[in-house]
């Protein structure tokens, strides 16, 4: 299980980073109650859901002045050698009292401090998680980095391999239903030989080897999904370089039983084979 728990000051961009967890497929949770974590950890830990083995949790000083409880909870996790990290995010008081200022947020603590001011619930945040700081395995300065760095450096933490930063989708659909409005590109494969018109071919799918080995065999085919091929392979290290989280790739073809399909379904064993993170969804493949 990887139980990520994230804390820091306010402004440092601890929901920059969860919403980085959340693009890396973890379920996320923000201002957790800091008394509610260990049972919150033991349900991710018992669920038979794998949704609930990637969890990423916000907890800070928004949960309560008295977060002894919490450290204590962390130190026990240690000593019980619990599956977890504990990331702390960081920035310089400068920078923070400048974005606050930038953002006209009022301090989750100013009402804890006599003058109310963004500087005094600074300097009391900081007394509060300096010892968490000192007990994290990640601490993440953000006062020069963008948001996109932050999400570049907790993907590097978290998935290793730069490549697992992006979901690639590959969705066949057929055009008589209409074309899909979630797709980030579309390609239309109408121009390729359409097993409908085979009778034995008609009521099955790409999912058939029939129906893949009669699509695959045309000279127009190869010739098409070579370039098509190409071109992703170009494409999709952009996109990540640019910092896109899922990138839908839409293939259509009349009635998106046949033709988008096998198109669709070669594509996601290819980009898997390349080391991404790579889906099917057949949209009509049904209707």
């Amino acid at each position: 299980m990887d139980f990520v728990i994230v804390t820091g000051l306010s402004g440092a961009g601890k929901t920059s980073a969860l919403h980085a967890f959340e693009d890396i497929g973890f379920y996320c949770v923000d201002n957790l109650p800091s008394e509610l974590l260990k049972t919150f950890y033991n349900l991710c830990e018992s669920s038979t859901d794998e949704s609930m083995k990637r969890v990423a949790v916000v907890i800070d000083a928004r949960g309560g002045n008295d977060l002894s409880g919490l450290y204590s909870d962390i130190l026990r996790f240690r000593n019980d050698r619990k599956k977890f990290s504990l990331v702390f995010l960081d920035a310089d008081e400068d920078v923070l009292i400048r974005r606050f200022k930038e953002t006209r947020r009022r301090h989750p603590l100013a009402d804890s401090v006599p003058d109310n001011t963004i500087d005094s619930a600074l300097s009391l945040e900081i007394s509060y998680l300096e010892p968490f700081k000192k007990l994290a395995d990640y601490s993440i300065n953000t006062s020069n980095i963008t948001t996109k760095h932050l999400k570049e450096r907790i993907s590097e933490m978290y998935l290793g391999d730069s490549k697992n930063q992006i979901i690639l989708t590959f969705m066949s659909f057929g055009f008589k239903h209409g074309a899909p409005t979630d797709c980030d590109t579309i390609f239309d494969a109408r121009c390729l030989p359409n097993p409908f018109y085979i009778p034995e071919l008609k009521e099955k799918t790409g999912l058939d080897k029939g129906v893949r080995d009669y699509v695959f065999d045309s000279d127009d085919t190869t010739i098409f999904l070579n370039k098509l091929v190409d071109f992703l392979d170009f494409a999709v290290p952009l996109y990540l370089k640019e910092g896109k989280a899922e990138l839908i790739v839409g293939i259509g073809c009349t009635g998106g039983h046949h033709r988008s399909v096998c198109l669709a379904e070669y594509l996601k064993n290819h980009f898997k084979t390349e080391g991404y993170k790579s889906t099917v969804y057949h949209r009509d493949i049904n209707r």
